[in-house]
């Protein structure tokens, strides 16, 4: 008679148990030293984080990206990236406020969700962009792959003998189902071997291969500025407004990856200076080369007449100077090498911070005591991507990325307005917390409204259907800058808030509405994976307070250094 008031109780306290865990948060401590014994070393200067966002920002897509977009855009190709990289700018202001508020610890939007809202929201958050940079490592490898095949080609034994299934492409077996690249895991596997020696000598690395994209980059505007005929230019917006701001939704992914500096926040010397400007700097430099090739590709050959699969090669080919296309393959190489190299330093850190917080099995926050660097994340991380890359064809999956990287940057946006918004330090009243739960809805009003404009605008309905979700959006932004009080944020503060972490949501939600309706049933599917994971394992292993350095005072010797 017992038993099912027993499994009543249980199924009670679980739900219970559940709902307390999932609500925890972390909280706000100062030190002036990491107590963990597995803490990183402090390595990383100004210099080495500029090359860290740039080297995950550029990769192979500036010498193709800028080429697609600009047969539909036309010479407005360059208003798209203008428009992108000021959404961008915008999203790397509110970045480079957090990072500034919490330079102590890995963990970037992860750790920023955890203290601003709570555990089970940081883990989804987690979740997202881990899937974003598993697969995105896996489909960069190949394409890595597919271009030092093609280096290789360029030696005369061996131009058309190298068989795809160690470069170009894969060996398709069981319908497809299936596809073997040997290159792929190898070139992965070199790169994870780096990146376990510390991040001194991976960062030296990046420095060298970033560098060198960087210069091939400039070298192939200056010798494709002397190609340019100025009447390629005109019309500039030959197809109309509409396709300037499509391209703008499409070339925004290009700049993904300065969020990349944010998680080098515990092996940055001085955190609370640099992680700003690296954040900042890094994204302004790759704003100014886009614009340029832009510029120069649509100067060189009318739009009409770029090529889909190597538009940059193609426009100096058709110049007679094939020496250009040589240098740009060797840019791909050193552009897609940096974007895994960085990808993959990215994903280890995010997993060590998992791992502290007890998320994730221990064995994810250890760190060597030599190397100082997560080797157990690291192998971890690039054994999934050589897995992926090795054996599946991961491009096809390439339309459902993006999801994480959006949904990241609007919560960073969402943890800029709740931890400036005033609480009462000694208790916390109903009418405090009914203030917080007010500005929580509006910021949801906020992500609602640009999904459902994002929508109208992506299946051409209404224009008024659009107006009426503007017009929500800017009352729910009202509403938070009317009925919520808010402190200066400690170190950077970001301008204009809320409406510029308001205008943020808003825009990357927008941008979410864009992606292949795939890409939403993968949002819900894996939240309720995730949702699933933390409820049989996270709640009960979780441990908000195990970081006791969230705020990092850099000591007066070490800020010498």
């Amino acid at each position: 008679m017992d038993t099912p008031r027993k499994d009543v109780l249980s199924s009670s306290s679980f739900f219970s148990h559940f709902c307390s865990s999932a609500r925890r948060f972390k909280t706000l401590k100062s030190s002036s030293a990491n107590a963990s014994g597995n803490a990183l070393v402090r390595r990383l200067g100004v210099f080495d984080l500029l090359l860290l966002g740039i080297g995950a920002s550029i990769g192979a897509g500036i010498f193709v990206v800028t080429g697609t977009v600009a047969r539909d855009a036309g010479p407005g190709v360059t208003v798209s990236f203008i428009l992108a990289g000021a959404s961008c700018v915008l999203n790397a202001l509110c970045y480079a406020e957090l990072s500034s508020r919490f330079p102590a610890v890995v963990g970037g939007a992860y750790l920023y969700t955890y203290t601003a809202f709570n555990e089970i929201t940081a883990f989804l958050v987690f979740m997202q962009l881990m899937l974003d940079y598993h697969i995105g490592a896996a489909s960069i490898a190949r394409s890595l792959a597919s271009y030092v095949a093609t280096i290789f080609e360029l030696i005369p034994a061996l131009k058309g003998k190298i068989p795809p299934w160690i470069g170009h492409g894969g060996l398709e077996l069981l319908g497809g189902k299936f596809s073997i690249n040997i290159l792929a895991p190898i070139l992965l596997a070199l790169l994870t071997i780096i990146l376990c020696q510390g991040v001194k000598e991976s960062s030296a690395v990046n420095s060298f291969m970033t560098a060198t994209k960087v210069l091939i980059v400039i070298v192939v505007i200056i010798a494709g500025s002397f190609k340019v005929d100025v009447e390629n230019w005109s019309p500039f917006v030959p197809n109309g407004f509409k396709e300037v701001l499509t391209g703008a939704t499409v070339v925004f992914f290009a700049y993904v990856g300065f969020d990349a500096v944010a998680n080098s926040a515990e092996e940055s010397k001085r955190p609370q200076r640099d992680l700003p400007i690296g954040i900042l700097g890094s994204l302004f430099i790759c704003v100014v080369l886009y614009i340029a090739v832009c510029l120069v590709i649509t100067g060189m050959v009318p739009y009409s007449l770029l090529g889909e699969e190597a538009p940059l090669a193609a426009a100096f080919n058709s110049k007679g100077m094939k020496y250009v296309s040589i240098l740009i393959s060797i840019g791909a190489v050193a552009g897609l090498a940096t974007t895994l190299l960085v990808g993959l330093y990215v994903q280890s850190r995010l997993y060590l911070g998992l791992g502290r917080d007890g998320l994730l099995p221990s064995i994810f926050a250890k760190v060597h005591p030599k190397r100082h660097t997560p080797v157990h994340s690291q192998v971890w991380v690039g054994t999934i991507a050589a897995v992926l890359g090795g054996l599946f064809n991961v491009r096809v999956l390439s339309h459902i990325l993006s999801v994480g990287s959006l949904t990241g940057y609007s919560v960073v946006a969402a943890c800029v307005l709740t931890l400036r918004w005033e609480k009462k330090e000694t208790q916390v009243t109903s009418k405090s917390m009914s203030t917080w739960c007010e500005g929580v809805i509006c910021i949801v009003i906020v992500a609602c409204s640009g999904f459902a404009t994002g929508v109208v605008y992506r299946f051409g309905a209404s224009f008024i259907f659009m107006i009426v979700a503007l017009v929500i959006a800017i009352l729910a932004c009202g509403a938070l800058c009317c009925r919520q009080a808010y402190s200066e944020a400690p170190g950077f503060s970001c301008p204009w808030v809320p409406i510029l972490p308001s205008v943020c949501i808003f825009f990357n939600i927008f941008l979410f509405a864009q992606l292949h309706y795939e890409a939403w049933v993968r949002f819900v599917v894996l939240s309720l994976i995730s949702v699933c994971i933390y409820a049989f394992y996270g709640q009960y292993h979780a441990n908000p307070s195990s970081d006791e350095t969230i705020i990092y005072h850099v000591p007066p010797q070490e800020a010498r250094h």
